[in-house]
């Protein structure tokens, strides 16, 4: 369990074989029993969730079939933008829960594996708003799992009808930040409504005081490139393939979600509570992002986490 806490803390694979003077094998091994259990585990508290908006986003996994070096970011991209390495969050910005986790290539069928896990993560009835970059295939992935089919009115007395169109649905909201960069630089950052109206999307984020931005789902990217070697930016250690990748993803999001507190959602006590010693009194309660959701109602340690028994059906849906 320490061992999995400091893997979920950024410690690399390897540095932590030696802190705990054991063989990287083991490690290895440890982190995919481990990881196992964390997608049944997530799988089975994630269902049915209720959520007004949700960010989408993707970033880039430098692993060894890139040569690590100081590159710009533009660079970068243009080099990794047919592999297949891909790390895609989608995230609900008021209580901080990292809903998917997933890697891939930056393609349609991506989009559409993610959006698809997504739904499967919401409650039936649930359709958020949706927040992206300028990706242009969250539109067709949104569009296939939020849609309907129509039937034309006939425009003349005769012929044949016409043929069935599949319309987005009217309670589906979905707008992009495009941004334009010029030598590294930020110049430009547009706001583009693509499926309902800029009122409809307004009325949702002006109860938070908040605009179309795409900021809540970067914070957690930054979390995730801090808390997975592999996914740094400037690293010596790195991924050597999508599996190792994935195992540690997973436990990123069962730490984030269950496990560390967030300070932005931490909740003030109506009474203070005295703590041993000379300081001063506790006046806020820490809370988790799967406490703000209602997923849970404590701070669950990685014990607690690993020793919990998922139902058998979890497992084969997690699977």
């Amino acid at each position: 369990m320490r061992v999995l806490a400091c893997l979920a803390e950024g410690l690399d694979l390897r540095a932590t074989a030696r802190v705990f003077e054991v063989d990287p094998k083991t490690v290895l091994h440890w982190l995919g029993e481990a990881a196992e259990h964390l997608r049944a585990f997530s799988a089975y508290f994630l269902c049915e969730v209720h959520v007004k908006q949700v960010q989408l986003d993707e970033l880039y996994a430098v692993l060894r079939e890139v040569k690590a070096g100081e590159i710009s970011e533009d660079e970068a991209i243009k080099r990794l933008e047919r592999s297949p390495y891909w790390v895609w969050t989608a995230m609900d910005p008021e209580s901080k829960l990292l809903l998917v986790i997933d890697v891939g290539p930056r393609t349609l069928a991506m989009a559409q594996r993610v959006v698809h896990h997504l739904v499967q993560v919401l409650a039936p009835d649930c359709v958020p708003l949706f927040l992206t970059d300028g990706f242009r295939a969250y539109m067709t992935a949104l569009l296939a799992h939020f849609g309907y089919w129509i039937q034309p009115e006939r425009r003349q007395d005769k012929g044949p009808l016409p043929k069935p169109r599949w319309m987005p649905l009217p309670q589906l909201r979905y707008a992009q930040v495009v941004k334009s960069y010029r030598r590294r630089r930020l110049v430009g950052v547009k706001h583009r409504v693509v499926f309902g109206s800029q009122l409809a999307i307004e009325q949702v984020l002006t109860a938070w005081g908040w605009r179309i931005n795409t900021a809540f789902v970067e914070r957690p990217n930054l979390d995730i490139r801090q808390r997975v070697a592999a996914v740094g930016r400037r690293v010596n250690t790195l991924c050597t393939g999508e599996d190792g990748l994935l195992d540690q993803l997973a436990l990123c999001q069962t730490y984030h979600n269950f496990v560390l507190p967030h300070a932005s959602l931490r909740q003030p006590l109506l009474i203070p509570e005295g703590i041993n010693g000379r300081g001063a009194a506790k006046v806020w309660r820490p809370y988790t992002p799967a406490m703000a959701a209602g997923l849970t109602d404590h701070i669950w340690s990685m014990k607690e986490v690993l020793l919990f028994r998922v139902p058998p059906g979890s497992q084969l849906q997690a699977v």
